[in-house]
């Protein structure tokens, strides 16, 4: 990654954070609390479906935008290079951008309901009142780009390749729910589930379709060089493989009349550039050899992008609005490792973080702590557990620490006054002591007389920036008598070492979600914990938590979902396996003036880079600036 603030683990999963999309199907009145929105054209988990069947185009297009132009992208984090074309297996770096540019689902999002989706390669969708599966009938006009129609048996490929064996093992996880699934006619299939439930539709109408001929014959993890094909409104185009590459957009993109892709995908081609060093990046922004970015260093937003193309508008420099919840980021403990199983010596090393300093002195105060797995937003816990909590507490009550019960959420260490650095280090010793490790000969040592020595983790792309990060803390943990150090690579050796959970510690984040469900478990679980090349980086396997996961992701209201995440985030907290650190509520991004234009009415809850590439249009090169 390119910068001190940030983490390189959004990549393809950020795909499946998204959970694009469901729909459901007609009204129907069940008794007790769950009375759920059913109709063909959308599914809404807690039915609230905002556009109606005979809907033209979501709020946040413009249904005239012209189609054609181009627009030169870069990473949103730096690589040195890709090495496939297959998004969906572990090992590799995918060409960026191929999920949304080539691969469509049954059902797909909209950025203004985080809880609803509308059909997209599905027409219908059928939900039964037990909520025990989610029959889908296909657009009979809906094809692949080489023509060939999309067909149930298309349908089953794709979900049998992506919980097969090759596969990256997070669909594995977030399909566990899938008791079987079964073709009932040319285009119609249907989802069995092994519980009720009301966000599952959502989950398997988010799964990417691609035909049964994509690699057929071989295993998946072969099919590498492979060229998709997906039903998406582009194909790949010119590329020098491995750094750059293009998108062309389909000109016979069957869906480009739907209402849930009117006045999207717009310009004509979207080309991506590889850059593997920071600096050359920033200059060949600032030379025009790229229209886009989206900054995530403070100090580079305060001090890089300036200068005289900006003070003139040449180049357009704003903070996006978000309605979106915070995203977690922290340094994840691997608890696989013993040092690190102790929730005291976990907790003690939180305090060895100042982040007061650092927001000011790096971060010109631009960042909010992150206090929470879910910061900044309803699922984020506060003090004593309420009642609704409680209840989803109290029968796992033999699971968890007593002090779940009796103390307030725990919060992190301020070095504001009255609280001081000093008082966090002697609180952290006193932790330490009381799990075996004291200071003596010259350092912090077990009964056994071994020094506590651990090392994060990173890739050399952001080498620079983590240092900048880190070395405050190192010489925080020298004080407590601990040899702790940074440890940078080659980023394909970084992400073999990351699948594999060859760690102590490394930096972590995930985008916010705002309905988190099933893909949780590939997060929190202890199944998740076993898989290599899960997203469990901390090693979590506890049975409380694998509990009040399954209570979330059969919630059937959003007061049930609310009180399941409160306890789940309470529990979380009081493990202690992460050091938090910082989260932005808006977006920094730039772009080079006179080139695009954007609708009027902003999204709610989406990513910058998935905004434009949906709805910007490029003006004519004699445009006049917006």
């Amino acid at each position: 990654m390119n910068v001190p603030e940030r983490t390189n683990f959004g990549r393809m999963h950020d795909m499946i954070r998204l959970r694009l999309a469901l729909l459901p199907f007609l009204l129907v009145l069940l008794p007790a609390l769950w009375q759920p929105a059913w109709a063909a054209h959308a599914y809404a988990q807690f039915g609230d479906i905002k556009y109606p069947a005979d809907f033209q185009h979501f709020d946040w297009v413009n249904p005239a935008a012209p189609k054609g132009g181009e627009i030169t992208m870069v990473l949103p984090f730096v690589i040195s290079q890709y090495d496939k074309y297959n998004p969906f297996t572990l090992k590799g770096v995918a060409a960026p951008g191929i999920d949304n540019m080539v691969f469509e689902s049954l059902l797909t999002g909209t950025f203004d309901e985080p809880t609803t989706a509308y059909g997209l390669l599905a027409e219908d969708v059928s939900v039964p009142p037990d909520r025990r599966s989610v029959t889908f009938r296909l657009n009979p006009g809906a094809h692949f780009q080489d023509g060939s129609p999309v067909l149930a048996q298309d349908v089953k490929y794709s979900f049998e390749r992506l919980v097969g064996r090759g596969a990256h093992p997070a669909y594995a996880s977030l399909f566990a729910e899938v008791k079987g699934l079964s073709v009932l006619g040319e285009r119609t299939i249907r989802f069995d589930f092994r519980e009720p439930s009301s966000s599952m539709p959502l989950v398997v109408g988010s799964m990417p379709v691609f035909s049964h001929k994509w690699g057929a014959g071989k295993p998946f993890d072969e099919v590498i060089m492979d060229k998709p094909i997906g039903s998406g409104p582009y194909r790949i185009g010119r590329e020098v493989f491995g750094r750059d590459i293009s998108y062309e957009r389909d000109p016979q993109y069957w869906a480009q009349d739907l209402p849930v892709r009117r006045g999207m995908f717009n310009f004509g081609r979207i080309h991506y550039r590889i850059y593997s060093d920071e600096t050359v990046q920033t200059e060949a922004f600032k030379a025009g050899e790229f229209d886009y970015v989206q900054v995530f260093s403070a100090r580079q937003w305060a001090r890089t992008y300036t200068g005289a193309k900006f003070d003139s508008g040449q180049i357009v420099k704003r903070l996006l609005p978000s309605r979106n919840a915070g995203d977690f980021q922290g340094f994840m403990f691997n608890t696989r490792r013993p040092l690190f199983r102790d929730v005291r010596v976990r907790e003690a090393l939180e305090a060895t973080m100042d982040y007061e300093w650092m927001n000011r002195q790096l971060f010109y105060n631009s960042y909010t702590r992150v206090t929470s797995y879910f910061p900044g937003g309803d699922f984020e816990a506060h003090g004593l557990p309420g009642a609704d909590e409680l209840a989803l507490l109290n029968p796992l009550k033999h699971q968890l620490p007593a002090k779940i019960f009796t103390d307030p959420v725990p919060q992190q260490p301020q070095t504001n006054p009255p609280h001081s650095l000093r008082n966090n280090l002697l609180h952290a010793r006193d932790l330490l002591a009381e799990a075996g490790w004291t200071y003596r000969d010259g350092a912090l040592r077990n009964a056994k007389g071994e020094p506590f020595v651990f090392e994060f983790l990173d890739a050399q792309t952001q080498a620079a920036a983590s240092a900048k990060i880190i070395a405050p803390m190192l010489k925080n943990l020298e004080k407590l008598g601990i040899q702790a150090s940074l440890r940078v690579m080659d980023a394909a050796v970084f992400q073999k070492r990351t699948d594999s959970f060859d760690y102590d510690v490394i930096s972590f984040r995930s985008l916010s979600v705002e309905a988190p469900g099933q893909e949780m478990l590939n997060l929190f679980s202890s199944e998740a914990a076993r898989t290599e090349g899960s997203r469990n980086f901390a090693g979590i396997s506890d049975p409380a938590v694998d509990a009040l996961l399954q209570k979330a992701i059969a919630a059937q209201t959003r007061p049930q979902l609310v009180a399941a995440l409160r306890a789940l985030d309470r529990v979380l907290r009081f493990g202690h396996y992460v050091i938090p650190q910082w989260y932005l509520n808006s977006f920094r991004v730039a772009w080079q003036a006179n080139k695009f234009a954007h609708p009027e009415v902003m999204p709610l809850y989406y990513q910058p880079e998935n905004w434009l590439q949906m709805t910007w249009w490029a003006l004519p090169k004699q445009g006049a600036a917006q």
